[in-house]
């Protein structure tokens, strides 16, 4: 169980350890559990040792005392760094029956256990340690990333060897550490007097490291062969991948690099591995929401589209489809600008413009391959959306995305592409509109009402103001519980750990495709959409925020984007 500040009190006031008195003069400076511990150790209330002992006895877990312990080096490595750091534990001891011993501030973290389980194949252990005991354990890490590629970029001084393996090793930090830190992308970017090393993380981006500009040239160079790449092109943009494996780190990257008035570019996309894909059921959709998917997906014939601005999980959503649908007795092919992620029983293929394969001519040729599912990357000019279309209404299941800003856009955007009116009310099964929002961590996260400032932003929003309302079931907005990250070790103080997905799925029914038949506006179809039980973004969002899982912000930031 996770020890409250009234759980402490109870623990260290009732037995006599300390006084009441002193407890709420603590109590009066902040109310966060772990940082009461400290001030309770480092102002002599109570020494360390004997703070963990008694949250270890009524947690029900052993105390482990890591400053008495030799943390061997090889079970440091066990968790990485950037882990260890963020589920505040790490591994101290392996006993003879091949049991790990694990010290952590949360002994209870059973996702975390049970992934270092699956991972190690070994029995895990756990002990209470305190927060302090823990962090001070980290320094048999080494060295921080910023610190490890100054070393680096020091020996670049050195002969043309050494300055070809410091290259090679900056290189393999960058990538092994930000798949340590769950980084979706890492960008190397060239600046007047320098070169800046940023990660995604959660949507967003992280500094983690500076070098020097007279070394990326060889970087980049270093980047362009792993991904077969030309090393003598530098005024042209170029786009690549390739497979790392190291230690116990790998993964597919996609590369792409960009000429730019400082030099090149770098943007290598870490693609995620095989386990951590979503299946349907795990991409965030309403109980109503994925029945509608999972009807239209069962169908033999017409077109599913995915739509939503650039990174918005479009592509994730699809690959969540192809994965249900996925079996021996379906043909499922695919022509991709870059197949991200490779998928065992499905035929995929790249395009590439320098043989003449792109989306349309790779879609003429799919449709002669016998497939009874079809997936294009995307559908961006007339001649690609015509071979879908047609080809949903011959027979196939068509999956695709498109750039729109809700469900109900999509349909004159395809009518600006040339499409007939009695084609698209004929051929389309589903839109799946969606955005992505950071979710809230779990680890520090805590209820909350709003604020008159708040309040008065919202107001402003009629939409916003009735949605919160209407699926809260109250009038009075400051009546209204919702919830936000105090910041912890576990998200980087940010308040948020990972990110959902908000949608809309726009089910096209006869009343529908009337509509569309009609030439509606999108204003209308959308409309009678709601009026027939779809929810928008807005509403799934504000569902979302009510239990806790986003905050309001995000939503309104994610479901008002244009």
């Amino acid at each position: 169980m996770a020890i409250t500040t009234e759980d402490l009190k109870n623990l260290l006031v009732s037995p006599g350890h300390i006084k009441e008195e002193d407890f709420e003069k603590i109590l009066e400076r902040t109310e966060k559990v772990n940082q009461i511990k400290k001030i309770l150790v480092e102002e002599g209330y109570i020494s360390e040792e004997n703070l963990g002992t008694i949250i270890a006895d009524a947690i029900g877990y052993p105390f482990v005392d890591l400053r008495k312990v030799k943390i061997p080096r090889e079970m440091v490595e066990i968790v990485p760094e950037v882990v260890a750091k963020s589920q505040m534990a790490i591994v101290f001891e392996k006993t003879p029956g091949e049991v790990l011993k694990l010290a952590t501030t949360d002994p209870e973290n059973y996702e975390f256990i049970g992934m270092l389980e699956k991972k190690t194949e070994k029995q895990i252990k756990s002990h209470y340690a305190p927060p302090s005991a823990i962090e001070a354990s980290f320094k048999l890490y080494g060295e921080d990333l910023e610190a490890e590629i100054n070393k680096l970029s020091e020996s670049f001084k050195e002969d043309v060897k050494e300055r070809e393996e410091s290259v090679v090793k900056m290189v393999d930090l960058f990538l092994e550490h930000a798949s340590a830190s769950l980084a979706s992308d890492i960008h190397i970017e060239p600046l007047s007097d320098k070169v800046m090393v940023r990660y995604r993380i959660d949507g967003v981006l992280y500094k983690v490291a500076d070098y020097s500009k007279n070394i990326h040239p060889k970087v980049v160079s270093r980047i362009k062969i792993l991904s077969q790449l030309r090393t003598d092109e530098h005024a042209a943009p170029q786009d690549g991948r390739f497979s790392f494996e190291k230690k116990d780190v790998s993964f597919d990257a996609r590369v792409s690099i960009m000429p730019v008035t400082e030099g090149e570019n770098v943007v290598i996309r870490i693609l995620v591995e095989e386990g951590q894909r979503l299946s349907l059921e795990d991409l965030g959709l309403s109980e109503d929401n994925l029945k509608k998917v999972k009807r239209a997906s069962s169908k033999s014939y017409g077109m599913i589209l995915a739509v939503g601005p650039t990174g918005s999980g479009k592509t994730t959503s699809l690959y969540g489809i192809l994965q249900f649908l996925n079996n021996i007795r379906v043909n499922i092919m695919t022509i991709e600008d870059p197949v991200e992620y490779n998928i065992d029983g499905v035929q995929q293929t790249q395009t590439n413009p320098q043989k003449e394969l792109t989306f349309s001519t790779g879609l003429r040729s799919i449709v002669r391959q016998d497939p009874d599912v079809i997936m294009v990357g995307e559908i961006r000019d007339s001649e690609t959306a015509d071979i879908a279309i047609n080809s949903a209404m011959t027979g196939h299941l068509v999956l695709s995305t498109m750039h729109t800003n809700d469900a109900a856009t999509t349909f004159p955007r395809l009518l600006e592409m040339g499409v007939e009116p009695f084609l698209i009310a004929s051929s389309i099964n589903v839109i799946v509109a969606q955005r992505l929002v950071r979710r809230i961590c779990e680890k520090c996260r805590k209820s909350t009402f709003l604020n008159e400032k708040e309040v008065a932003f919202i107001e402003e929003d009629k939409e916003l103001s009735q949605s919160i309302r209407r699926i809260a079931g109250k009038d009075n907005l400051f009546e209204i519980r919702f919830y936000h990250g105090e910041g912890c070790q576990a998200c980087s103080k940010t308040g948020f750990s990972g990110r959902s997905a908000i949608f809309e799925v726009l089910e096209v029914n006869e009343s529908i495709r009337l509509l569309i038949a009609q030439k509606a506006s999108s204003e209308e179809i959308k409309r009678k959409a709601m009026e027939e039980g779809m929810a928008s973004l807005l509403h799934d969002g504000v569902s979302k925020a009510l239990i806790g899982e986003t905050s309001i912000l995000e939503v309104v930031k994610a479901a008002k984007s244009t």
